[in-house]
């Protein structure tokens, strides 16, 4: 068993292991000492015990207290996560390149030295009057023998053709080739393209239709399929503070819980279909609050069972499981009104691809103000909303349906297409009709806009 954690201020170790050269690598970019990269390889099942021994993230793991030689197991991973939470807590360090999204041969960050910064590292917060009495957590009362619940029948494996691809957070991301769509869609693929743009890569494009634009040559990637229809971005924020964040690009959805229970095709009842991505949330290793992590680590205590976000038909649907009461918000609610509780075990729809779909053509055509909202958030606990900002609630779960979010960017010009976007695709083989015309007015607007998309062509 690990000896009992130590509050280390970062800064200083850090840029002392820095000065130290220790560590292969690890070293600074500039001479005035304000930016240093951090290899950050990816490590895998052939790679040398060897090359996980002499790292900053095992050296941090020592300082803290958090790993002991020869007495606890080795967990290079979770040294490696441990080491970028506390960065990314640290207001004196700020991330400015990330390298290992490309997945180079040697990944490495670079962070840069925030000399205005303020220490956060090891500080109790100043507002430990504002935490909330254990007393009033909305925990539901033990039960032995919790409830069945059959709203998850049994679904078969999916026809699709999968492609698997690995990110940083070992998120297994899901496609649907183009030909798997329904018969529907192909009417946006006889739509003369926008104006020209930057090229989407040749890996996106048939060369066939990198013609002139004005023979209007049918493009094979058009707007429908070149977002992602079921991607879900997570956030988990704990009193303002970030401690995880993923992709979930299962198309049925996911499961968020705590604990060591999984799905079993005989326990769906109890929790959910196995079919969907389980997601863990984030312990309270990195709190430093004390009271803080007593009161998190007493409603994590009671999310065996979990919040199921399920996605139909481009929707998605939140289903509360566990012990922890859940109050959500989202489009389509009172920004401003009572706490909004999630009935346990009832399917609430919580987004609507349709209702957005219609508010942005709406709001592209002048007839409204502001585009539709599409963030969601969960509260587990606590009531919201309330007259409490979300950074005071113990645990927030913020979800964005990456369809919208990519949509909102892509209308109001703050979209760049990279090749890594477009190729992060997936869509679902049964679209309904009205979705399709929604996004035949969408790229109608788009080409009488001349705004940029993902399919255009380069003219030279």
């Amino acid at each position: 068993m690990s000896v009992q954690p130590r509050r280390i201020r970062l800064k200083p170790w850090l840029l002392a292991q820095v000065n130290s050269g220790r560590y292969p690598g690890l070293q600074w970019l500039s001479s005035e000492h304000r930016l240093f990269q951090i290899p950050w390889k990816h490590a895998t099942r052939h790679t040398p015990a060897s090359d996980e021994e002499n790292t900053i993230f095992k050296a941090w793991a020592v300082e803290t207290g958090k790993y002991q030689e020869g007495v606890d197991e080795p967990e290079p991973a979770k040294w490696k996560a441990n080491l970028r939470c506390a960065l990314n807590k640290s207001r004196e360090f700020q991330l400015k390149y990330d390298g290992t999204k490309e997945t180079p041969l040697q990944p490495y960050k670079i962070y840069e030295v925030c000399e205005q910064g303020r220490n956060t590292d090891g500080a109790e917060d100043e507002d430990d009057d504002e935490m909330p009495n254990l007393m009033d957590l909305t925990i539901n009362p033990r039960i032995s023998d919790p409830p069945s619940f059959s709203s998850f029948p049994a679904q078969s494996e999916t026809a699709y053709d999968m492609i698997p691809m690995t990110s940083d957070l070992r998120v297994q991301r899901s496609f649907v080739h183009p030909a798997r769509l329904s018969n529907g869609l192909q009417d946006l693929n006889s739509l003369p393209p926008p104006a020209a743009s930057t090229p989407p890569g040749p890996a996106l494009m048939e060369a066939s239709s990198m013609g002139d634009v004005q023979n209007h040559q049918p493009c094979k990637y058009d707007l429908l399929s070149s977002v992602p229809l079921t991607d879900l971005d997570l956030k988990f924020q704990y009193r303002g503070r970030t401690t995880g964040s993923l992709t979930v690009s299962n198309p049925q959805g996911c499961r968020l819980y705590y604990g060591h229970l999984e799905p079993t095709p005989e326990q769906v009842d109890l929790f959910g279909p196995v079919t969907l991505q389980q997601v863990l949330f984030p312990g309270t290793s990195d709190v430093q609050n004390q009271k803080q992590m007593f009161y998190t680590e007493a409603l994590l205590d009671v999310m065996d069972r979990g919040l199921i976000l399920e996605i139909w038909e481009q929707d998605i649907y939140a289903v509360r499981l566990c012990q922890c009461k859940v109050f959500w918000s989202g489009p389509g609610m009172p920004e401003h009104g009572p706490p909004n509780p999630l009935e346990r075990e009832k399917k609430i729809k919580v987004f609507s691809l349709n209702d957005f779909l219609q508010g942005l053509i709406l709001f592209q055509r002048g007839e409204t103000q502001n585009p539709p909202p599409f963030e969601i958030y969960f509260c587990f606990g606590e009531d919201w909303p309330d007259k409490k900002p979300k950074e005071k609630k113990l645990i927030i779960v913020q979800v964005v349906p990456v369809v919208a979010r990519i949509l909102t960017e892509m209308f109001s010009g703050e979209l760049s297409w990279s090749i890594d976007s477009i190729r992060l695709q997936i869509s679902n083989p049964d679209v309904k009709d009205q979705t399709v015309e929604q996004f035949k007015e969408l790229q109608r607007l788009l080409q009488s806009q001349h705004i940029q998309g993902p399919w255009t062509p380069n003219v030279p």
